[in-house]
């Protein structure tokens, strides 16, 4: 930058206030120092004015240092910012792991709700040692080829349904699984426990009587799926059943990494391909549970010709009773 110190000539009074007020307008101006000389340098020949340009230049200067440091961010305050910036994300970061963990170590008791057995006939329970568990089973003995094994829903007690498929069924003997921990079970309940603790139990039942079929509901379909995927049944009956319980759970809970965190998964539509005996799938109208469309995601799942889909009116996902249509179906499934 050039020397202005050597510019003396005086300026008019009028000509060092312009110069300062358009000194301190540099806070708004793109104008840089250089083209503050040469305005100096335009008023320093008026040889009236007692200010020396010495002193101009020193008022310049002083503004545009001021501009300068106006113009320059308060650096502590930024940093204020970016420690509230980093303390806000860290405490958004705790949260949502914490919350992940949560769901990790918690996802069962949102999956499995135990309920107790209200048949305890001691000629109604059948018990069937398991690795690490013994699972009761609600039994209705009948001599005879025909047999139904029954898997239900995950906050059912299986038992109730036994009054009801007496009725509906008088030439089935029924074996209504009790999962671990439900209705005197004891061990805890997984997917890869129910599956293995089914497997079970049909052998036991296909040694008895040639003709098994097996019936799932809610949660129990997709035990029923894998269970039928391994063995031979007569048929498959699949009552409000889902194509998967990890998807589901990924709708119900979208910001969370559910299919990284879910450790049962249920994903009833690999297995379907497998099935190769005649299959029913029974879907309720008002299903407030399982979506439409994940019923019918399984449901195309199957070989053509495998399973047909009957869909009963008016009910919910736990009122299907209320429809007579619904025992009709179940009959006209094993015929």
């Amino acid at each position: 930058m050039p020397q202005l110190g050597r510019f003396t000539a005086p300026v008019s009074a009028d000509h060092a206030a312009v110069l300062a007020r358009a000194a301190r307008a540099q806070r708004n101006a793109e104008m840089g120092i250089d083209d503050w000389i040469e305005r100096v340098r335009f008023y320093a020949p008026n040889p009236e004015s007692p200010i020396t340009m010495r002193t101009l230049e020193i008022e310049v200067l002083r503004n545009l240092r001021a501009a300068q440091k106006s113009a320059v961010p308060n650096n502590g305050f930024l940093k204020s910012m970016k420690r509230i910036a980093y303390v806000i994300l860290s405490i958004a970061l705790i949260g949502y792991a914490s919350l992940c963990a949560a769901m990790y170590i918690f996802q069962r008791s949102l999956i499995y709700y135990p309920q107790p057995r209200s048949v305890t006939a001691p000629e109604s329970i059948l018990k069937l040692p398991v690795d690490g568990a013994e699972v009761l089973v609600t039994v209705r003995p009948h001599n005879g080829p025909k047999a139904i094994v029954y898997f239900g829903g995950n906050a059912e007690d299986v038992s109730q349904n036994l009054d009801s498929y007496v009725k509906a069924f008088p030439d089935h003997a029924l074996y209504l699984m009790h999962y671990r921990s439900y209705g005197g079970s004891t061990g805890q309940p997984t997917e890869e426990a129910n599956v293995a603790d089914g497997l079970a139990l049909f052998e036991k039942v296909r040694a008895l009587h040639p003709e098994v079929a097996i019936f799932g509901r809610s949660l129990g379909s997709g035990v029923a799926v894998q269970v039928a995927s391994r063995v031979t049944a007569s048929r498959l009956v699949l009552i409000t059943p889902y194509d998967s319980i990890v998807e589901i759970g990924a709708q119900m809970f979208p910001l969370l990494p559910v299919r990284w965190l879910a450790l049962d998964t249920y994903e009833s539509g690999k297995f379907a391909p497998r099935i190769r005996i005649p299959t029913t799938i029974i879907q309720a109208e008002n299903d407030e549970v399982i979506p439409h469309a994940s019923t019918e995601k399984l449901h195309s799942g199957f070989e053509p010709g495998v399973a047909k889909m009957t869909v009963i009116e008016g009910v919910g996902h736990n009122d299907l009773g209320k429809n007579p249509k619904y025992r009709e179906t179940l009959q006209l499934a094993l015929k």
